[in-house]
This record gives C-alpha cells, structure tokens and sequence, in this order.
C-alpha cells in the first residue's frame, strides 16, 4: 500500500508538469477558423519553457520560434489570398492538426446588447405589429441561411477586475440551420453583405455584453495615459478595494438592499423590487473588467477591423465626455493590436423611447459625440434613428443595419464603387440675419426630404423638414422652420428668434418623424453645433 501511494503522489506531482509538456494554442486558432488574408498573422499558445514548436500551413507557409521561460510562445505566418479550405500544424512535444481553415476577411464585432443579441432573438414577435415583417424576415433567415463561407466565434461574457485573461473558451460556428441563431445579428447582416460584395471568407470574431457601458471595454493602461481618466480610475479601484473588504467580511448584511426591500414591501410592491448589492468582482461595469475578461484574450488576433454598437447605457453616465471615452478607447485598441490605421466603424443609437428625461437628452448626447469622433482617421459610422422601435431598445432592422456599416468597408478598406457611405453630416453653420444656414458634408448628389419604410428604399416626399431647433443666447431651445436651399445646405429660422446663436437636429432618444436624407436614400445624423 505505501508503494502504491508514493507511486500516486509522484504521478500528482508530475502531473502538471506533463500537462504544460502538451503545445496549447488560444482557442481562437481551431478546427474552421477564417483568417486574414494575405497579411503576416500572430499565432500563439503555450508549452513548456524553451521547447521548439513549428507552425506549418498547407499554403506554403511556416514559421518556428523557441519558448520563452514562462512556456509562451508566437510565431508569424503568411496568409494565402482569399480561399481555402487549407490545413495548419502546430509540432512541439505533441503535433495538433487544424482543418478546414480559410482565408478571408476578420472583423470584430464590438458593444453592448444591439451587438450582442444573436439571430435567434430577434424571432420572437415585435412589441407592434408593424415591426412584424421584419421578424418574420428573419425568421425566414434563420430558417434557410447556408453559407459555409460565413464564420463566427464569440468570447464568454467574463469579468476580471484585477488580472487579464489570456484565452477563452469558444469554438468557430459556421452560416446553417444549426447554428445561426447562435451568431450576432447586427455582425451577420455586415458580414452577409461583404459576402455578396466580396465573394471572400469572411470571418467574425464576437467580444460584446448587453447593458455594459463604454468604462468597462478600456485598458488600465488607456486610463492610466490619460491624467483626467487615471483619476478616475484609480478613484474607482480603491472604492471597489474597499468595498471588496466590506462583503467579504465575516457577518456582511447588505444594509443598502434590505432598506430598499423594506420600501418596496411597505409600498405594497409598487415601486420596481430591488437586487442585492453586486459584488465588485462580478461587476460589468467597472473600468477595464471587460477588457480584462474578453477582449484581452484575443489581443492581437489579426483582424482587418472593427465594428462598435454601444453607448445606450452610457445615456446616463458620463454621456457629455463620451466622445472622450471612445476616442481613447480607439487608439487603445489600434495601439494594442499594432494595427495603427486598423478601421473602427460604429452605429449611432437608433431611436428609442426613454423613461425619463435624463436619459432623452443623453441618448441625443451620446449620438451627437459619436459623430464628433469621426474627426479620427479611418474611421465611419451608420446612422440608424429611422430603423428605431420605440417600445423596444432592440429594433429588428439588423438588416439595413449591417448594409449601413458595409458602406464604409467597401468603399474605404475593399474598393468598392458605393454611391455614399454616410447620410448628411454637419460640418459648419453661419448666421445670416435671423436664420442659420448649415452645411453638410456627405450629401451625395443632394439633400431631400424622405420617408423610410421597414424594408423598402428611403422615398422623397412632399413634406417639410422636421426635428430642427435653434436657440439664442438665453439658450431655450425652439422648433425651426427648415428649408433646403442649395445641394449641401439648409436655412432655419424661428420668428420668435432674432438673433440666433446655435442649432441641433433630432435632439430626442425617439426623433420620430426626423426626414433629412440624402437623395441616395441614408439620414442625416444627429447633431448639436454647440460646444460641450
């Protein structure tokens, strides 16, 4: 018997030992992955401390690289041109095989919910009955999508407030019955139209959370560059430190809930029945704990781009420093991924109808600094007001939306002729007498008044322009008559107003009605010429 044990505790010992012996790859690199095509790509893993591992592709390509003393290795690998499917091997102490790889184009998709939600939840019927048709087109797509070319991988929703994660679990899924309502929607739509346009592999990598706000998706080290934001940041680590203490305390009561649950009881459960205090580890909101737990996984898996919808939780948090936010999220990412120009396209918030009038102005707030952050270099967004639903924050229209994105990458990244790849966009005003004229960029080949259906092509109408307000130096904001006057400009005025000062358009989280367009069918963004 003791032979026996000592011969079970010397396996034990070396059992971790044989474990790291075996050459580990991040899941991202399996069976159906896409790559990026005809670039150099990072592949990477672990093994044990200084064993060779060799990385050979059916195209023609290896590479080979010794391990450093804590196992980690990367090597470089030239991709083929678009197609496939090919074969790569990963040889050290053990040889793994991955089949069925393509080359093609990689996005990552980014965000909160409107990112987030897969196929399959947009099946289920809309709260009015006119968004019906959109749910039962997609129905139909889920029912009947076959394309083996169409690939997706999503990272787990995972929260690290203290230390980053290094690989995840998940598996590449392709376009079918089978497996469809599993993968992003607004991503599918994207990627569905770069595979009508492009005829190419194109890959999704998914890293979205529904209900996170933009804090969570950035570095410690983005808001420790930033002296404002590094206040914040730190300010926010100690109170969570100190909270941490507090609850793992032997004896915490949650005092804060069971007051709010005395309340709600006493008010016989008329007010919205409180959750228990959440604890800061488990948080989804706190600085950097998304990047900690999902994107730092996947740090630099090469990617052609990046696709961002977010910013409806942010409505009423930090909603006037947005822009920001994002823009130091931006060359973060691009900084993190070496990939100094890599394209960033993002959709403004569709309308929606907030409760209360905090979140109706962030919501406009949040759109307007999501089109100031177009100043940075390759970078689009899609304008998506009209395909809002105003009882759901989760409009069914991925389809239209996924097309808008598609504009700016085919046009900027693939060199395809596209008529527009934006609506109308403000770029300046001037007052002339009591009125304001305010010229747009990204008219096209003019501006018009339109009417946009579900599905069907914007039409132009015979109506006036809505949802203009200009103000004076006491700053009461009034509705504006607007005209258009020339192919880039309108003229607005109010007879009440005499010598105005600024002027906004859609300034509301449900611009219901808003008609600017451009006569190639996109709408004008949101937007506010006042300084924050």
């Amino acid at each position: 018997m003791k032979i026996k044990s000592l011969m079970v505790i010397v396996v034990l010992s070396i059992l971790p030992q044989l474990l790291i012996a075996n050459v580990s790859l991040n899941s991202l690199f399996a069976d159906h992955m896409v790559v990026q095509q005809k670039t150099k790509i990072p592949v990477w893993g672990w093994a044990d401390p200084m064993e060779k591992v060799l990385v050979e592709a059916s195209w023609g390509a290896k590479s080979e690289v010794v391990t450093g003393p804590d196992g980690k290795w990367t090597v470089y690998l030239k991709t083929p041109k678009a197609g496939g499917p090919f074969h790569i091997a990963i040889s050290g102490k053990n040889k793994i095989v991955l089949n069925d790889v393509l080359s093609g184009e990689v996005w990552l998709c980014s965000g909160q919910s409107n990112m987030d939600f897969s196929m399959s939840k947009f099946t289920s019927d809309s709260r009015e009955v006119k968004y019906q048709p959109l749910v039962e087109y997609i129905r139909e797509e889920v029912k009947t999508a076959n394309d083996p070319w169409l690939r997706h991988i999503e990272v787990p929703q995972t929260t690290s407030l203290f230390g980053k994660k290094n690989n995840f679990k998940g598996n590449w899924r392709s376009v079918n019955a089978d497996e469809i309502g599993k993968i992003t929607a607004t991503g599918y739509f994207f990627a569905k139209e770069l595979r009508k346009q492009l005829n190419v592999p194109i890959g999704i990598v998914e890293c979205s959370w529904g209900g996170t706000r933009i804090q969570p998706w950035i570095s410690e080290e983005a808001y420790k560059a930033n002296e404002d934001m590094k206040s914040y940041f730190e300010q926010d680590r100690l109170k969570a430190k100190k909270r941490i203490v507090e609850m793992n305390a032997e004896g915490y009561v949650d005092t804060v809930y069971q007051n709010k649950l005395k309340l709600w009881q006493a008010n016989k459960k008329e007010l919205r029945k409180p959750y228990p205090s959440g604890h800061p580890e488990k948080s989804k909101q706190m600085p950097a704990t998304l990047y900690n737990g999902m994107l730092s996984s996947i740090i630099p898996f090469a990617v052609k781009g990046v696709l961002w919808y977010q910013g409806e939780s942010n409505s009423h948090s930090i909603e006037n420093e947005y822009e920001k936010y994002f823009t130091t999220l931006i060359k973060s990412w691009r900084a993190e991924w070496g990939q100094e120009n890599m394209p960033f396209y993002w959709a403004q918030l569709a309308s929606y109808h907030v409760p209360d009038e905090r979140s109706d102005n962030g919501w406009a707030m949040v759109n307007d600094q999501l089109r100031r952050t177009l100043k940075l270099r390759n970078t689009g967004m899609a304008v998506l007001y009209d395909l809002g639903e105003a009882k759901d924050v989760h409009p069914h229209n991925k389809m239209d939306t996924g097309k808008r994105l598609a504009l700016w990458a085919l046009r900027k990244d693939y060199n395809v002729k596209v008529p527009v790849v934006s609506g109308p966009l403000y770029k300046s005003h001037k007052i002339v007498d009591a009125s304001i004229v305010i010229k747009f960029d990204q008219v096209g080949s003019g501006l018009m008044v339109g009417y946009k259906d579900l599905l069907e092509k914007t039409v132009p109408v015979d109506s006036s322009l809505t949802w203009f307000e200009i103000a004076a130096e006491d700053g009461i904001w009034k509705s504006a008559k607007a005209k258009i006057i020339s192919k880039n400009k309108i003229e607005v005025s109010n007879r009440e107003i005499t010598e105005p000062t600024k002027v906004r358009y859609g300034w509301s989280s449900n611009p219901a009605g808003a008609n600017l367009y451009n006569k190639e069918g996109l709408p004008a963004s949101i937007f506010t010429s006042e300084e924050n």
